[in-house]
């Protein structure tokens, strides 16, 4: 009878858990209009920490959704950032490289609006002493910005993002953890900008991890992409599984 009710339990609480959705949330920067999307736990892990999630160049897309449900089912609250704005949203690559371009460059109003979906997550219910911010491609380089702002957070995680800053900038202490989950083949990011990367992790005394994933390329958790390594963005199962299990036993590491 005793498993017969434990089992009964389990059975609602997934089934609670698989209907769960993410719910849109309007927020704006000024005159600007901005439009995220929240991930709320039916059962918060303990001291209910957040994750912020930075999308790729083209703004939201069916990828950071996926990743905010996902992490919504394993009790985080999640928070998919708007960057561009409702209006500013990119109808093709051509616009989408334009204006990540422009948030890459002006990298203080991209800490700004990273800084905005923070305090959403946080209004969402999770702990403001308990946030992570991970990011894919453009957002990954958002994440290392939080990380080089010194943004209230945990730690941040890059997969598959640019690394590079400007030289005139400043290299400050960084407090959070940081994480980098690269494709050891990514024509994207040059030898130089690694190695300038990694003497900037050393000079800044921060706690920095960089895993490869072999024959991976640029965009290896977007299924999108395609198979074909040659375009130099692709779709890598085994990096998209191995770098997954890197960011659980990240996050483990900060909140428990």
């Amino acid at each position: 009878m005793k498993t017969k009710y434990l089992s009964l339990f389990f059975t609602i609480v997934v089934s609670a858990t698989s209907f769960a959705q993410l719910k849109t949330v309007e927020y704006g920067d000024k005159s600007q209009k901005l439009s995220g999307l929240a991930g709320i736990p039916n059962i918060p892990n303990k001291n209910k920490p957040g994750i912020l999630i930075l999308p790729a160049w083209k703004g939201i897309d069916k990828h950071s959704e996926e990743v905010a449900t996902e992490l919504m089912k394993l009790g985080y609250f999640s928070f998919v950032a708007d960057i561009y704005g409702v209006d500013e949203r990119p109808k093709d690559t051509k616009e989408a490289g334009k204006l990540s371009s422009y948030y890459k460059t002006n990298y203080k109003q991209y800490q700004n609006r990273i800084a905005q979906a923070l305090a959403e997550l946080v209004k969402q219910g999770a702990n403001l002493e308990e946030i992570v911010v991970i990011g894919y491609c453009f957002g990954g380089t958002g994440a290392l910005e939080a990380a080089r702002a010194n943004m209230d957070v945990k730690g941040v995680v890059s997969f598959h993002g640019g690394l590079g800053r400007d030289h005139t900038r400043e290299i400050s202490s960084i407090k959070a953890k940081v994480l980098v989950l690269h494709g050891a083949d990514d024509t994207y990011v040059s030898e130089v900008e690694i190695k300038e990367f990694q003497d900037e992790m050393r000079t800044s005394h921060a706690d920095w991890q960089m895993n490869y994933y072999a024959n991976a390329v640029h965009a290896f958790t977007e299924k999108q992409a395609g198979n074909d390594n040659s375009k130099g963005a692709a779709y890598n199962a085994l990096a998209d599984k191995r770098s997954w299990a890197a960011l659980r036993i990240f996050l483990r590491e900060l909140f428990d």
